[in-house]
């Protein structure tokens, strides 16, 4: 599949995200990072924020949820508007049956892993998935550090993927920038999440597009 760019507004300006949603209209997806206070020591958005955003966007939103008991919570980013909703295996009772849940009602289903988490165990579950989201950094915090030890799960998800013959999407966030979404790229991803790369830099959409052109060509010397 072709390379997918996805700026997280976690690092736009919250005062004018309406702003920030039409300074990035090159991407392919708005990133929604979804933080509770419980499951990482970090507060943002909710339910009506996503809202309001599905109402001056013009790219799908990807609703990335780090909260707790997401088996409750996550069919209401679905009603609100996401097209795309990740819940966090680590805080799910049932992950199969809230993908499920997700799919029936229209969106896309992605399950995350923290840096921490072995993606071998769940190998079984890729076929009930859509995207399958690598953290690159611990979660909760914008601006973080890329963890390159992550790179070799990364090209063991990849290896997963393509085992289990399902079309499942391979995300990453956190830390993905011009220095780093090169070496993301060549270990197998196929979906960026980029937040102060592209809302720090002097012109968001320009960076969006220089991103893409520097995982495409990671992506085709495979």
């Amino acid at each position: 599949m072709d390379v997918q760019i996805a700026p997280s507004l976690l690092s736009a300006d919250f005062a004018n995200l309406a702003a920030a949603v039409r300074s990035v209209e090159g991407a392919d997806w708005l990133h929604v990072d979804v933080m509770d206070n419980h499951f990482v020591p970090n507060l943002t958005v909710g339910l009506p924020v996503v809202e309001a955003l599905v109402g001056v966007a013009s790219r799908p939103l990807d609703c990335h949820l780090m909260i707790d008991d997401p088996d409750r919570w996550a069919p209401a980013y679905v009603e609100a508007g996401a097209a795309s909703v990740t819940f966090h295996v680590e805080a799910c009772a049932a992950p199969v049956r809230l993908a499920r849940e997700l799919r029936v009602q229209g969106a896309r289903a992605g399950m995350a892993l923290k840096p921490a988490t072995s993606v071998e165990p769940y190998a079984d579950l890729l076929p009930e998935l859509d995207m399958l989201l690598i953290m690159t950094v611990e979660p909760g915090f914008g601006g973080q550090r890329f963890l390159d030890v992550c790179l070799p799960k990364i090209r063991r998800a990849r290896d997963l993927i393509g085992a289990s013959g399902a079309d499942v999407w391979l995300q990453v966030d956190g830390g993905v920038s011009a220095d780093t979404i090169e070496r993301c790229a060549d270990a197998g991803a196929d979906v960026f999440v980029a937040g102060s790369a592209v809302f720090g830099a002097d012109d968001p959409g320009a960076m969006v597009a220089t991103l893409r052109k520097l995982a495409d060509a990671a992506a085709r010397r495979h």
